[in-house]
């Protein structure tokens, strides 16, 4: 009991953003991995009432998963005592940080570009259900709000390993120097920062588009891909 009385607070904040977590990178493959291509193969019609019944709930449960999940962690951040800004120059904290990077981008990406996207896209489905006149700005909305989604796919494979590789694999190395981590989060920021140009710009469909966007299976490839090149970067820099 007085170990749960120290440490209960942090242990229930941890476990909710894990839960919330869940919830949120969860619904994120189930949107690209499984509804997106259904969806691609149904008729207009049974696509518009899936529009208007199915995702407005899943996107309910999304969006708040996020916003959760970065609720708690933030509290979490606010009760860890070790936080100071030694740690965050150790390779543990700096993993950490660049964990925390790629959430935001994420969560940004969520409330600021997909959902204000797919509201346009299920007012559009319940105004042709209603017999109005489809939406023209609909298709572009739905563009953007795919290539955030899928910008989110591959950023969250990256961000969830730095998550967990903070405690269990980035304390094997030894704290860098000042120039180390200079070139850490430079190029950090760099690429954090295309990929997320890349996103935002979303072409009209049918024009070109990077090639991790149209395919899911190339989602996946260009997340790992991105994880091996931050893993020789930190090899090169810290090991």
């Amino acid at each position: 009991m007085q170990i749960f009385e120290e440490f209960g607070i942090e242990f229930l904040m941890r476990y909710a953003h894990i839960i919330s977590g869940i919830t949120w990178i969860g619904l994120l493959y189930y949107f690209n991995f499984v509804q997106t291509p259904a969806f691609a193969a149904f008729e207009a019609g049974p696509r518009n009432e899936a529009f208007t019944k199915l995702v407005p709930r899943a996107l309910w449960w999304f969006r708040w998963g996020a916003m959760s999940t970065l609720a708690f962690g933030l509290l979490l951040w606010i009760l860890q005592e070790q936080y100071d800004a030694d740690y965050l120059k150790t390779v543990p904290g700096m993993s950490i940080l660049t964990g925390i990077l790629f959430a935001l981008i994420m969560f940004s990406n969520v409330w600021f570009v997909i959902w204000p996207a797919q509201q346009v896209v299920i007012a559009n489905a319940e105004g042709v259900l209603a017999g109005r006149e489809a939406d023209p700005a609909a298709a572009a909305a739905a563009r953007r709000g795919a290539c955030a989604s899928r910008t989110n796919t591959l950023l969250s494979i990256p961000m969830l390993f730095f998550m967990v590789a903070t405690s269990h694999f980035s304390p094997a190395y030894a704290s860098p120097e000042g120039g180390k981590r200079a070139v850490w989060w430079l190029i950090v920021v760099v690429i954090a920062a295309v990929i997320e140009i890349n996103a935002l710009r979303a072409p009209a469909p049918g024009k070109p588009e990077a090639w991790y966007i149209d395919q899911h299976k190339n989602t996946i490839i260009g997340g790992f891909v991105l994880l091996v090149v931050l893993y020789i970067l930190m090899e090169i820099l810290f090991g």
